[in-house]
């Protein structure tokens, strides 16, 4: 009897054990926090954002408690995108930490958000959820075989130059607003094309032959298109030569985009030669086209400031001064150089330096800024005006333009080295920020206005201000990202890596300078054949420029 009652009190006393330790295993862990999450060892706050990040990171997420490895949800602890679920995680030996890897290489340059879930898992309920988001690195190995840097400078001209030459307005021969644009065609970046197929045939894109003939095509357009006291619409119909409106009121004369084309048009006078019958017709034609423009009509009676706009049915509706600084400071060298309708000196004094306080004089990541706005604004200040206008040795009461041109460049760039918005890719390879194309449709970004969009143009063209710093974004552009952002005339727009967004599209506006800079870079030649024009001369003199070299 006392053996009997042995075994039961010892089987009673397992049964208790056994309960116990069953309670002990079933027992609810209760509120679980994450406390935070590092990717490849560095933190990342909830809802923050890294970049550069390998192709297989390594996660680890850091709860408050340890956890039950074994009711691990991989639904609700996940990456976005294909990856999603598809990783090997394990925990340490404490369960206070859970360590993830992807089982596949992630996707260069992409957006990843990896995300712990609030709600029931690993044997609790996670009471915060945690999003980390990251953006992987760049896949650096070269898209294109290496080639000189020479070689590389004359293919990215040549395949600019294309959209001015293969992609033109069959009718008119001008450039198409953009490679959407069907018959509308652009005045302002038409006059950046001029002088574009002027280097395409230096440069022995095409025969000279094959450009004058393009270029009678389109001054004889010219002189059949509607004009507004001379000057040019923004945008017409490439058939039929009529105005199209680029905005409501905006339906008449844009003396802006009218400056832009007579810039290349004088380029042009400037490279024929006189003693051939046909280009010599063809510099009776410029010189009566640029002669018509009434450039003293756009002081609308006499004030001391030029306007932008003139409408025959709204009149000065749109009431827009062109006042410095941006990119119109070619405007009032034009209209001062005219030979039947110059602007006196006071209305450049007054209207577009505005009496001086055009000027800046601060620094910005300690580079002085002679004129305009905070930081220098978008760079195609530094451009547009530039194609023809040389700013070597070119100054007035108000600055030196080549100092203000490099200055403002190096700022843009600095800014982008800097990168103040954490933006992936930014850096010393990949910079220029510049009106153009983006992911929300159209803006205007620098570095008072930077949502992250890089566009080719600004660097590129500004090569004769930056030269080592612009050809290295050259090559980056062209070796590092490829087909990304190259295509068949060249690279692409813009493109933000942030927003994922690659444009396709190609704008005259920001070609022509690509080409026509570059070029200035490497020969002068555009700003050598405007500067030689003698009403040029006599119009910087009238102004108070000083040009000697």
């Amino acid at each position: 009897m006392k053996y009997v009652f042995s075994i039961i009190a010892l089987t009673g006393i397992l049964l208790t054990v056994t309960f116990c330790k069953e309670e002990e295993t079933v027992k609810p862990i209760g509120n679980i926090m994450v406390d935070s999450i590092t990717i490849d060892g560095i933190k990342v706050y909830d809802n923050g954002q890294i970049n550069h990040i390998g192709f297989k990171p390594n996660i680890k997420v850091y709860f408050d408690k340890p956890v039950d490895s074994l009711k691990i949800d991989t639904y609700n602890i996940y990456f976005s995108g294909d990856t999603y679920n598809n990783y090997t995680h394990k925990f340490s030996g404490d369960s206070r930490v859970l360590s993830v890897t992807p089982n596949q290489d992630l996707k260069s340059l992409t957006l990843y958000r990896f995300t712990v879930s609030q709600g029931k898992n690993l044997g609790g309920n996670i009471i915060n959820g945690y999003t980390a988001k990251f953006f992987t690195k760049l896949d650096s190995t070269d898209k294109f075989q290496q080639i000189s840097d020479d070689s590389l400078l004359t293919l990215i001209q040549q395949r600019t130059f294309k959209y001015f030459w293969d992609f033109a307005h069959p009718t008119s021969g001008l450039a198409r607003e953009r490679n959407t644009s069907g018959d509308i065609v652009t005045i302002g970046g038409s006059g950046f094309g001029i002088m574009a197929i002027i280097v395409g045939i230096e440069r022995g894109f095409i025969t000279r032959a094959e450009g004058i003939s393009r270029f009678s095509t389109i001054v004889n357009f010219l002189k059949d298109a509607d004009r507004f006291h001379g000057a040019w619409g923004h945008w017409y119909n490439g058939v039929t030569g009529k105005v199209y409106p680029f905005s409501t009121n905006d339906n008449g004369g844009d003396l802006v985009e009218t400056a832009f084309l007579v810039q290349g048009l004088i380029t042009l006078r400037q490279y024929l030669n006189p003693n051939e019958s046909s280009e010599n017709n063809l510099i009776n034609q410029i010189n009566e086209l640029i002669n018509g423009v009434e450039w003293t009509w756009y002081t609308k009676g006499g004030e001391d400031v030029l306007y932008w706009h003139w409408s025959p049915t709204v009149g000065w509706a749109i009431n827009m001064q062109i006042r410095g600084y941006n990119e119109a400071l070619i405007v009032y060298v034009l209209a001062a150089s005219s030979t039947t309708y110059p602007i006196n000196p006071s209305v450049y004094h007054s209207g577009w330096a505005r009496n001086g306080a055009i000027t800046n004089g601060k620094t910005f990541y300690g580079i002085f800024l002679p004129v305009g706005f905070d930081y220098g604004g978008p760079l195609f200040f530094a451009h547009y005006s530039f194609m023809g206008l040389d700013p070597r040795n070119l100054s007035d009461n108000y600055a030196n333009y080549w100092q203000q041109n490099v200055n403002h460049t190096l700022i843009n760039r600095q800014h982008c080295v800097v990168n103040p918005g954490r933006y992936p890719l930014y850096s010393a390879d990949c910079w220029g920020l510049t009106a153009s194309d983006d992911n929300t449709g159209y803006g205007v970004h620098e570095p008072t206005r930077d949502i992250g969009v890089i566009s080719p143009t600004a660097a590129l063209s500004s090569m004769p201000y930056t030269p080592e710093e612009s050809k290295k974004v050259a090559r980056f552009l062209y070796y590092k990202l490829g087909n990304k952002v190259w295509g068949e005339y060249g690279f692409y727009d813009a493109f933000n890596v942030t927003a994922n967004w690659w444009g396709t599209s190609y704008l005259a506006i920001d070609q022509g300078p690509i080409v026509v800079m570059i070029e200035n870079y490497r020969s002068g030649l555009c700003w050598n054949l405007f500067m030689s024009a003698p009403e040029v001369k006599q119009g910087l003199s009238r102004l108070g420029f000083n040009t000697s070299r």
